[in-house]
Order: structure tokens, then sequence, then C-alpha cells
């Protein structure tokens, strides 16, 4: 490879890594905002969560035909284009709010979130030729970092650019928060993302092959990837719905321990921030690390980094970093218990995952904020592991539609949210949380048993990473 084709391989990396890293944060920034929006348009905690329906609704109906378009469009192109989509439904929310109106709102929300899923399903397959094959999985591993430190920055944006703008006094912001208040982040969005639009069209990138689709008559004959794909919908929709649901939950008093709406947010950037730590703690232990001392040395690298995000989230208060580190090193304790099986780890943790919803929904103050907030740590490494288990022994001509199928069910972000809102609106939003305890149940039962599969003849092993 010459000079000039590395050069141009490692700037398109870079700007890979930013979309990667901008589906991470929009997607994230569109959950947390549900408390905000329900605060500033004055809605009940149903209508708050259309936020999350409108958004991940798309995922239902344009993820198989996205990837039409990135069949017959290329893959730069379709990229550049779920940019442009971006940028311009983010430019849409200042008609929304200006006027007030919710319904407009939430279609802006409904136009952004089509431009992340024709990202997703274009850079996920793009980022894997971006260089050497052998290096592919060192790349992948990368994006998904950037995509998980979005994830974290989101809520803490939220914080920065609505919540002080509407009052300095910290008693006074629940009940200060107003349309205008939500017009800046989506400038900003819409600005910076247009930019790498026009970049990313402007640089030259390596053409990619696109060959060897299956068909969907052979990938639905496999059991396994069906019980995937809802294991899917069951893990988006319990990450989305907790996600939603802690800002409202703890600023309740007597509840998650009455605390401001400025911290509460704060903690939801905590409760993301939980999956990055447990992506990078996966990374390590589902690894073939030949030298121990090097694994080890690696996870304490990642628990110091866990400190400090707590740390610096929680408004540099010592006792919360070292309560979250607590958790973050039981988190990868629990992980070893696994033995580098995907199943076990996934059955594990969904487990934990169940019982912490549990705990914080029987339990109030301090037990419970911190009950609910660490479930972040134990959803990690779900979506790999169920995306893995659930394309285990297809061809690898049907991996890509089976991917598209499974794509999907990341519409039970948009379906599960409403349900703990509806349970929030009838019984107490602590009673909401049974929603995803039978989410991780369906999980665990698929990690168990949905997951296996009779090896066939003839059978192409192939290797994934999840998202």
């Amino acid at each position: 490879m010459s000079n000039q084709d590395n050069n141009t391989l490692k700037v398109g990396m870079v700007f890979i890594s930013m979309i990667f890293f901008i589906f991470g944060f929009v997607t994230t920034f569109i959950i947390t905002l549900s408390e905000p929006v329900r605060e500033a348009f004055d809605l009940s905690y149903t209508q708050a969560a259309l936020v999350n329906s409108a958004f991940f609704l798309t995922y239902a109906l344009f993820s198989i035909p996205s990837g039409t378009v990135v069949k017959r469009m290329g893959y730069k192109t379709s990229i550049v284009i779920g940019l442009i989509i971006i940028a311009g439904a983010s430019f849409l929310f200042f008609p929304a709010i200006q006027i007030e109106s919710y319904i407009l709102f939430l279609g802006a929300i409904f136009l952004l979130a089509m431009g992340v899923v024709l990202l997703q399903t274009a850079a996920n397959p793009y980022v894997t030729e971006l260089g050497p094959a052998e290096t592919a999985s060192g790349r992948l591993n990368l994006t998904q970092s950037l995509n998980s430190i979005a994830t974290w920055l989101a809520p803490l944006l939220i914080v920065a650019l609505i919540i002080p703008v509407a009052n300095t006094d910290i008693t006074e912001i629940a009940a200060a928060v107003t349309p205008s208040d939500l017009i800046t982040p989506f400038m900003l969005i819409g600005a910076v993302v247009l930019v790498i639009g026009i970049a990313v069209k402007m640089i030259k990138l390596p053409e990619l092959s696109q060959e060897g689709l299956g068909s969907f008559s052979s990938t639905f004959k496999y059991k396994h990837m069906i019980l995937g794909a809802f294991g899917i919908f069951a893990y988006v929709g319990a990450e989305v719905g907790i996600g939603t649901t802690i800002a409202s939950y703890i600023v309740e008093p007597g509840l998650g321990g009455g605390i401001s709406r400025e911290l509460a947010i704060k903690f939801v950037g905590l409760y993301w921030a939980g999956a990055m730590i447990g992506r990078l703690f996966g990374a390590i232990s589902l690894s073939d690390f030949k030298d121990k001392s090097k694994k080890h040395l690696l996870a304490v690298g990642v628990m110091v980094w866990a400190f400090v995000v707590g740390y610096v989230t929680l408004d540099f208060t010592l006792n919360m970093a070292l309560i979250f580190l607590g958790f973050a090193v039981v988190n990868y304790l629990l992980m070893q218990l696994g033995t580098g099986k995907a199943n076990k780890v996934l059955a594990i943790f969904a487990v934990v995952a169940a019982g912490l919803a549990i705990t914080s929904m029987l339990s109030s103050g301090q037990v419970a904020l911190w009950t609910i907030v660490t479930i972040g740590l134990f959803n990690s490494v779900m979506f790999p592991n169920i995306f893995t288990l659930a394309v285990k022994g297809l061809e690898r001509s049907e991996v890509g539609l089976a991917s598209g199928i499974i794509n999907t069910l990341v519409v039970g972000g948009a379906v599960i949210p409403p349900i703990m809102g509806a349970v929030a609106d009838l019984a107490g939003i602590q009673y909401s949380f049974i929603v995803p305890v039978l989410c991780y149940a369906y999980i665990v039962y698929f990690a168990l048993v949905g997951s296996k599969i009779k090896p066939t003849a003839e059978q192409t092993p192939i290797t994934t990473t999840g998202v």
C-alpha cells in the first residue's frame, strides 16, 4: 500500500470514527431528552415517552430499506445522505420549538432518526474496509468505544445547555425548563453534522464490494436468529426505558432520594457511562489474551477510568465516585464467572440487571438510586453477545439480511418506554421497572435455551463484533 493510500485510509478512519460518535451521541441525547421535554411541554410520562417511540420506530420501518439504499448508492454516498438528513432534521427543531408544537417536534425526531438508521446500516461494514483485514477488529473496537463515550457525554450536554439556563437556583430548575431552552443543542448538532457530511463527501475513500447477499427465506429458517432478534427487542427496550425513566424517578422524594434535576440528569450520564465501562471490561474478558498479567493490568486501567468517569460526572464527589468504582469492580468479577462464554456472561448480566431493577423498585433513597443507575454496567455487553449468538451458524451470505432483521427489532426502544410510562401514570413510577424485569427474563431464556443450535454440515464460521 502506498503512503498516499495509507494517508487516505487514516483520514477516512478519523471521519468514520466521528460518525460512530455522532449516532451514539444523537441516540442518547434523544433518550435523555425525554424528561426535559416533559417539563417544557407539560406532558404526562406516557406522552413524554413518545420522544423515544418517534426515534426508535424508524428502526422497524427503515432498517431493511436502508440496506437497499446502501446497496444501490454505495456506502460513502449513503453515509453522506444520512448525515445531511440528521443535519436537516436538527434545524427543523427550531420552528417546532418556536411554535411550541409537540407534534412537529416528534416529526423532527422521526426524520433525524431516519438519518441515524441509514448511518448505522452503512458505517458498520464500511469501517472494516478502512485498512488491512487483520486489524479490522481493532478499528471496530475503537469506533465502538467512541460511540460509548458519546453516550456518556450526551446527558452532560443537556445539563450544560438546557438545565442551567433555566434558573441558577437549583431548587427552581425543574419547573423552569421551557421549549426555547431546547433550541441551542439542536442547532449545534445540525451545524457540526453538516460540516462533517461535507467533509466526508470531499475526501477519497475506498469503494466496497457488496456481493454475496442471501435470501430472506434462507435466513428465517434459523430459529435462534429469530429468538435473538426478539432478544435485541427486549434489551434495547429495557435499556432505553430505564434510561428514559431514571431522571424522573430519582428526583421523587422518598424514591430515588429527591435530588436536584441537574444532578439527576448527571446520574443518567453515569448510567450510560456504565455501558462504556462494561464494554471495555468485555473487550478484555472475552478476548484471547495469552499474557494474563497484561489482561489484569488492562482491567485495572479500566477501573481507574471508571473512578475518573464517576468523579467527573458527579461533580467531583469522592464518595460517589468510589461507589461507582465498587459496582464496576463487581461487574468485572461477575464477568469472569462467564468463563469467556458469550451466553453465560449474557445470562449472568441479565439476572443481575433484573435483580437490581427489583431492588430499586422495592427500596428508596440511595439504595434505589444506585441500584437503578448501575444497571448500565450490566447492559454493556448484551447487544454484542445477543447479536453474536443470533448469527452463529449462519452462512456468510445470510448474515447481512439477518443483521437487517435484527436491527429492525431495535424498535423495542419505541415500544417498551411508553409501556413503562403507562405503568408509571397508573401505578407509580417505581413500579414501571417491572417491565424491564420481564425483558431481562426473556434475555436469560435466550442466553440459556433459545441461543442453542444444532450445527449443520459445511457451515462457514463467521466472526462478528456488536455495537
